[in-house]
């Protein structure tokens, strides 16, 4: 099954170097839980950015530094292949202070795996990220296609929480910047988590979106924070 044919079934039914956490350990100290948060952090008009599929130059390059001029954080869920072709990417988007989020290894349909498979992509995912940022914290894991299976569980014993989206702008089939920029402003609500792209694909559309509403949506009161720390 393709990788588009599986976002739209998504969408429509909305280790070396690596720690792990026990499940008990994790709920001990307040850490991670199977549940899937979708929300930002924060009351009133908050708003999480989340950016799946890369790291991808040149856009997650040109990503960074449109949130750099705007003083905006977000979380980037990295998939294994890309993290291996482009550590150097993965350092920038920590230096810069984004959160890191493991996408698993190569955007793989999770529900159909074992949980020892699962547990083993994930592994492998979050090792390649300390490869390349050793000191990096993993705060979430995201399942390509929202396909979970048993992965909650899986990442919350990990030590990562499991991270959703309310909305997706569908920018896997690019139908320029200002028709995705229109679907945040669209779809927007109060405490959403938003998946975006830069990777999989040239995402300097979503990019240029990006780069229109954020200046809209501070005018507009609106706060960009970070999603919710556990369910």
């Amino acid at each position: 099954m393709s990788r588009s044919l599986l976002r739209c079934l998504a969408a429509a039914v909305t280790v070396a170097g690596a720690l792990t956490v026990t499940p008990s350990a994790a709920l001990a100290h307040g850490g991670p839980t199977p549940v899937v948060v979708d929300t930002a952090r924060g009351h009133g008009n908050v708003v999480s950015f989340t950016f799946d599929d890369g790291p991808n130059p040149p856009d997650t390059l040109h990503l960074l530094a449109v949130l750099r001029k705007n003083h905006v954080k977000a979380v980037f869920c990295l998939v294994g292949d890309q993290v291996k072709a482009h550590p150097e990417v993965v350092r920038r988007i920590a230096a810069e202070g984004h959160t890191l989020c493991n996408h698993s290894l190569h955007h793989d349909n999770l529900s159909l795996l074992t949980p020892e498979q699962v547990t083993a992509d994930l592994t492998e995912t979050s090792t390649l990220i300390h490869q390349a940022v050793p000191w990096a914290n993993i705060a979430y894991f995201r399942a390509p296609y929202g396909s979970w299976g048993q992965s909650p569980q899986i990442a919350a014993d990990l030590g990562m929480q499991p991270l959703g989206w309310r909305f997706d702008i569908e920018d896997w089939v690019p139908p320029g910047a200002d028709v995705l920029a229109q679907r945040i402003r669209d779809r927007l609500t109060p405490g959403a988590v938003i998946l975006m792209h830069d990777g999989g694909g040239d995402r300097s559309q979503t990019v240029d979106a990006v780069a229109q509403v954020i200046p809209e949506l501070r005018a507009q009161g609106w706060r960009l924070t970070l999603p919710l720390r556990r369910g």
